[in-house]
């Protein structure tokens, strides 16, 4: 059973009137000017044909003539043809100027909206350079500067005549040794004064010099 499902558009309609009337209508190439009234022949030989209305006709066939293609065959020397492709007669001089005419504003307007178009690229690719030239470029975190590694405070054990009141002397306080005073000696136990002004009681043997 053959489709007969509706056209969907004015493309849809040339190709398939192409395809019944191929010595009339073409896809490809310099068309050949139209029969004067070849919309009513047209009506009259698709009326039974559910595939396509009037009002389709009547857009595809202006979207055929109005083509580039279509337009550049409408010259001097050239011949109408009908639906069978039988000439009908030469195209007049008013025919000939109009399709040149309407041929020479369709070109102006494409190269007009062509010109607007790069003209627009032109602008947005310029702003977009105005913007990135106005952007301070991101600064690269600096790496982490190295640690200072504090070398170790050569330190040793007190001499005997060195444990007396008033020395200056370090303490060891586990984490590093730390300046202090000799403020009282009782036997093996010293008493101490750190420098934040803490006193404090420590074996003689966690005394350095």
């Amino acid at each position: 059973m053959e489709n007969s499902e509706k056209l969907a558009n004015s493309k849809e309609v040339i190709a398939y009137i192409a395809e019944r009337f191929p010595k009339c209508f073409i896809l490809e190439g310099e068309a050949k000017p139209l029969k004067i009234g070849i919309f009513q022949d047209l009506s009259e030989r698709l009326s039974d044909d559910p595939k396509v209305s009037k009002t389709q006709l009547r857009a595809g066939l202006r979207q055929y003539t109005s083509s580039w293609r279509y337009l550049h065959g409408v010259k001097p020397g050239a011949s109408r043809v009908d639906l069978d492709g039988n000439p009908c007669g030469e195209l007049e001089e008013e025919h000939i100027e109009h399709a040149k005419a309407t041929l020479e504003e369709s070109k102006a307007k494409v190269a007009a909206r062509r010109k607007e178009q790069a003209k627009k690229v032109r602008e947005e690719a310029k702003a977009k350079k105005t913007a990135r030239a106005a952007t301070p470029p991101k600064r690269r975190p600096q790496p982490a500067a190295a640690k200072k590694v504090e070398q170790p405070v050569e330190t040793r054990a007190l001499n005997a005549d060195e444990i007396t009141v008033g020395n200056n002397v370090s303490v060891n306080m586990g984490k590093g040794n730390m300046p202090a005073t000799i403020v009282e000696i009782n036997k093996d136990d010293v008493r101490i004064r750190l420098s934040n002004g803490l006193q404090m009681v420590v074996k003689a043997e966690n005394l350095r010099s």
